[in-house]
């Protein structure tokens, strides 16, 4: 009897174990078998190469500067989602009367769709787009761009617009942070003598630790499994200018290189695992000093 109520919390896990396990635990096993052959669309064999299409990844010059790309792209998401989420967080925690309104309008972009993000900024980044042509009248021509035609600036172009749509939904979570450190800590500050600037770094940063982690991991993921804003307002270009590994898995799959495209989403799979695990550590223990 004794024994039958030990499992029988485990009988309720047996239902969730066995569909994650057929349809992710599976799958992956799978794709990382065939990551190590030749597997194309004009093949009727499959054969074992090992580490052939891993080799293949660090020598061709495309895959590289995918690979570079999504490094420039996580980096500068996550500073900048990180950064103006805080500050938007902060600014907006204040007593202001407009405060409700402006939370609604900061966070609204994160809640579109990338398709609608496209549509809206495609044409106003053009060359003679509605950005450029602001720049020119207010006498700032030198800084008007090929935004999304200059293989040079391509990348951070897209990540500017991917942080001007998500840092909302951070500044959200920063924002539910900083309404759960109690004023008496910032009371006692100031009795003590203590400026603005010291009350931010003594008393929020550490207390805002928890919504750090969670938007740090949350960022850091979807940076370097950028796809769809790549997709949408670039495609890869111009040429390969902008492609990162996500568009490269599915051009892989597309021109019917299966063994390849698999390779490079293993090698993603790696990454984000090998980045984001002692990442989470390391911020789960400042959790805990402090």
């Amino acid at each position: 009897m004794k024994i039958s109520k030990k499992l029988y919390s485990y009988y309720l896990i047996w239902p969730a174990l066995i569909i994650y396990s057929v349809f992710f635990v599976f799958p992956a096993l799978t794709g990382l078998y065939y990551s190590f052959t030749d597997w194309r669309l004009d093949r009727e064999t499959i054969k074992f190469i090992g580490w052939d299409n891993f080799e293949r990844i660090f020598t061709d010059k495309t895959l590289l500067l995918a690979i570079k790309n999504t490094c420039i792209f996580a980096v500068v998401t996550v500073l900048g989602k990180n950064i103006l989420g805080i500050a938007l967080a902060v600014g907006l925690n204040m007593r202001l009367k407009s405060k409700n309104i402006l939370r609604a309008i900061f966070y609204s972009p994160s809640i579109l769709s990338v398709l609608v993000i496209s549509i809206v900024f495609t044409p106003m980044l053009r060359s003679e787009g509605t950005i450029n042509k602001l720049l020119d009248a207010v006498g700032l021509h030198s800084l008007s761009q090929a935004w999304l035609t200059d293989p040079s600036i391509v990348i951070w172009t897209v990540a500017a617009v991917s942080i001007w749509q998500h840092t909302g939904f951070q500044m959200a979570i920063y924002l539910a942070g900083l309404q759960s450190i109690s004023k008496e800590y910032y009371e006692a500050a100031t009795i003590d003598g203590a400026g603005s600037w010291k009350s931010f770094t003594a008393i929020t940063l550490p207390l805002l630790l928890p919504a750090i982690n969670i938007n740090l991991m949350l960022t850091l993921i979807g940076g370097l499994k950028v796809f769809s804003e790549v997709f949408v307002l670039t495609g890869g270009g111009p040429g390969n200018a902008s492609q990162v590994v996500g568009t490269i898995i599915l051009r892989s799959f597309g021109e019917g290189s299966w063994g390849l495209g698999t390779a490079v989403n293993t090698l993603l799979f790696a990454a984000v695992t090998i980045i984001a695990i002692p990442l989470l550590i390391f911020m789960r223990r400042k959790e805990v000093s402090e």
